[in-house]
């Protein structure tokens, strides 16, 4: 395990290094912490040893820490949003009567103080001088005893008291399935720093970021108890840490009233765990020999799905390797955390109860995260559909991968999902933070279908082998780093030579649409004319296939002038003939097809559905 760690290590340590000399920076840190559990009333006390490593070119004289447990108390800003909003998650709220009338309750609103979750903050210092520490909501904002100069490292010390809420989302305690701690953002986490300044932004119901870091973390917990999460366990003798393998189960010791569990996650940017008393847990080889851990609780019920989706998740994980990059660690665990889907370093907390295609699609979701989220670290507060998207992007590609029965455009739920959005008027630009849209169902399509069709409609735009490159050398630039949305649009724009900005402002901070139509066709001596028109604002290049009533089929390429790119046939058993491009400030177009062949029986516009024409009826013209 050692050389093992060494070898990531040292791997990482190149990556910064390269990173740094071409401009780039990024912070760093180094956690320690030692937490004890109590699991009576399910209160923790922590220390928390923290170097800070300074790679900006800033001095700092401030730092921010996220306080998340802090959102889970009556008047928080998690609360009052959920009061707030229009459509707020069903998973939040109670349905109660008031004056004869159903109403929707915040459940944070009700929770009574042993119920609430919290962190408190005690004994702050640096480099062993007090520093003034001051909480304000979900966020601790520290004015330093020193300034940390660019290229320095300083080392923070605090303690910490925290309560687990009762599980209202993501995190918590005894929530509907029955697991005991689900502990996800539990303790004070360093914000992040970077180019654009601090990322400290309040804990309201969305996603997170975090700085680029190892975690050394020791819990300990009623012996009781089993765990698993973020990290490589270093104590495994020491606490009799067991699991069934080739029909050996090793069992868990009895006779220490607590155990204290030692984890080490390198290189990454959270740390998560998840405990309970009734955990049962199994490992299977995965690929390049990562361990891949499934805890879930020992319910008759839920068993057989629970092995039933450990060899498709080796398959899946096998997939994400060849379509985007190696997973880089040598553990990842599934854990029944009991609400929903999260994704976290190493993990994910997930639902176990319900039927298996559920549970299976959930977990080859968060486990696409690890490379959307967990190694390409993108702000998934600023940027949702930049993880949310792509990794939906992965798990469809992944799912036909694993069907008897492949489907042509495995894409295609995800359009009509966007097409409704905007059906709806409620669509927001994606340049919308994620705690700034007006209602949640916009939000989620937004940032996962949406987001989704922003690469599978390049496969469109560029092809589909410079897609699959572009993901490659994006993984391969962009691992343990924190790209952002031009760092996407500028490695396609590498890959293929297109010019794209054009389709990153359009696509991602407008509401623009694309809408494209068969204005007329017209007989003209020995040819049809036809003329096409730009209905929406947003400019595409197009292709045309036009079937005759012979049966023969031949297609056409309109190239976009703006960026001056001719895409590489997508279907070479059909001639193709390339048109003259079409510029934006022209709303039609006309070109000519010649006599000499059979009667034309039909027009298409796209006929791969891989561009989002919000209305496709006047997509095609057929003859009858």
């Amino acid at each position: 395990m050692k050389k093992i760690l060494l070898f990531i290590l040292i791997s990482l340590s190149f990556g910064n290094l390269f990173a740094q000399s071409s401009g780039y920076w990024q912070q760093h840190v180094d956690y320690r912490m030692d937490v004890v559990m109590n699991v009576k009333n399910y209160q923790y006390k922590g220390k928390q040893e923290l170097v800070y490593t300074n790679n900006s070119p800033d001095t700092l004289k401030r730092v921010f820490y996220h306080l998340y447990n802090n959102a889970f108390q009556p008047g928080s800003e998690m609360d009052a949003r959920i009061q707030s909003i229009k459509d707020p998650d069903s998973r939040m709220f109670n349905k109660i009567k008031v004056d004869g009338k159903e109403i929707k309750e915040s459940r944070i609103k009700s929770l009574k103080p042993d119920e609430i979750g919290y962190l408190k903050i005690s004994n702050f210092k640096q480099d062993g001088i007090i520093a003034n520490a001051k909480t304000v909501g979900t966020i601790l904002e520290v004015t330093l005893a020193k300034p940390i100069l660019p290229n320095s490292k300083t080392t923070f010390t605090l303690d910490f008291d925290g309560q687990v809420p009762v599980q209202i989302r993501r995190s918590g305690r005894n929530n509907v399935e029955g697991i005991e701690l689900s502990m996800a953002q539990w303790y004070p986490k360093m914000a992040e720093f970077d180019f654009e300044g601090w990322h400290a932004d309040p804990y309201i119901g969305r996603e997170f970021h975090g700085v680029w870091g190892n975690f050394d973390v020791k819990i300990t917990i009623d012996a009781a108890y089993i765990l698993g999460g973020s990290g490589y366990l270093q104590n495994k003798n020491e606490i009799g840490y067991g699991y069934q393998d080739a029909g050996i189960t090793v069992a868990y010791p009895k006779k220490a009233k607590t155990l204290t569990w030692h984890f080490y996650a390198p290189m990454v940017h959270d740390f998560t765990w998840a405990a309970d008393k009734n955990y049962l847990h199994d490992v299977v080889k995965g690929p390049n020999n990562v361990d891949l851990h499934f805890l879930y609780k020992n319910n008759p019920k839920i068993i057989d799905n629970w092995k039933a989706m450990q060899p498709m998740m080796i398959k899946v994980m096998d997939f994400y390797n060849k379509t985007v990059g190696n997973y880089p660690y040598k553990q990842y665990s599934f854990i029944q955390g009991g609400d929903g889907g999260m994704e976290y370093a190493m993990c994910t907390l997930m639902l176990g109860n319900g039927k298996l295609e559920g549970i299976l699609g959930t977990a080859i979701h968060e486990l696409g995260h690890s490379w959307f989220q967990h190694i390409l670290a993108s702000n998934e507060s600023k940027h949702p559909w930049m993880d949310e998207g792509f990794t939906s992007y992965i798990e469809d590609l992944a799912l036909n991968e694993i069907r008897v029965k492949k489907i042509e455009n495995p894409f295609e739920p995800t359009y009509n999902a966007y097409y409704k959005l905007v059906e709806s008027g409620k669509e927001q630009p994606q340049s919308t933070h994620g705690d700034r849209y007006d209602e949640n169902r916009p939000y989620s399509i937004s940032s996962y279908s949406k987001g989704e069709i922003f690469l599978a409609q390049l496969e469109y735009i560029i092809g589909k082998e410079n897609v699959a490159k572009t993901l490659k050398k994006y993984f391969q630039d962009f691992k343990f780093k924190h790209p952002t949305p031009n760092d996407i649009k500028r490695t396609a724009e590498r890959v293929s030579g297109a010019n794209l900005d054009w389709y990153l402002i359009d696509w991602t901070q407008t509401t623009n649409t694309i809408d494209y139509g068969i204005k007329d066709v017209k007989e003209d001596g020995n040819s049809s004319k036809i003329t096409l028109e730009r209905i929406g604002r947003m400019p595409m290049p197009i292709d045309i296939l036009v079937e005759y009533t012979d049966g023969t089929k031949e297609s056409f390429y309109i190239p976009l002038r703006m960026m001056s790119f001719e895409k590489e046939n997508p279907n070479p058993t059909i001639k193709r003939t390339v048109l003259n491009d079409w510029t934006w400030a022209n709303p039609t177009y006309e070109f000519s097809i010649s006599k000499n062949k059979t009667t034309i029986k039909k027009i298409t516009i796209d006929p791969s559905g891989l561009m989002a024409d919000v209305k496709q009826s006047d997509n095609s013209y057929e003859i009858k």
